[in-house]
């Protein structure tokens, strides 16, 4: 399952990927995932993605998600949040993105409000929390 809204105000997406997801939902997600960043192109993308409840998957899965993280640098995404709680998975998102790019621009988080703070006021606000 997962969710996915877009606050076109801040140039902000956020979704949430639960459990395990299969290669159709996944399809169904990315192709979500792709027209709310088309729609913000042009801006300074950001994305908070809460992987806390996400299980491992499949090879097929990791490269769409790979896939799209390489659109969304091309398309302007310029701030990733993520919240993992899952060892396995935080090396599978590691590996992925490195090989997409993403690693330069990602930083994970333990608290919704805490990501949310950076991917909106960027550093000065982590160093002044």
């Amino acid at each position: 399952m997962y969710r996915l809204d877009v606050d076109s105000q801040e140039a902000l997406i956020e979704f949430a990927l639960d459990g395990l997801i299969r290669k159709e939902e996944m399809e169904r997600f990315v192709e979500e995932l792709r027209a709310a960043t088309q729609q913000l192109t042009g801006r300074e993308i950001k994305i908070k993605a809460d992987l806390r409840t996400f299980r491992p998957s499949a090879p097929e899965v990791a490269e769409m998600i790979r896939a799209v993280q390489e659109f969304g640098l091309r398309s302007g995404v310029k701030r990733v949040a993520e919240m993992v709680e899952s060892q396995v998975v935080a090396l599978q998102l590691n590996r992925v993105a490195r090989e997409s790019g993403t690693d330069k621009i990602l930083r994970r988080f333990a608290d919704d409000n805490a990501a949310l703070r950076w991917l909106l006021y960027g550093e000065e606000e982590l160093l002044s929390a």
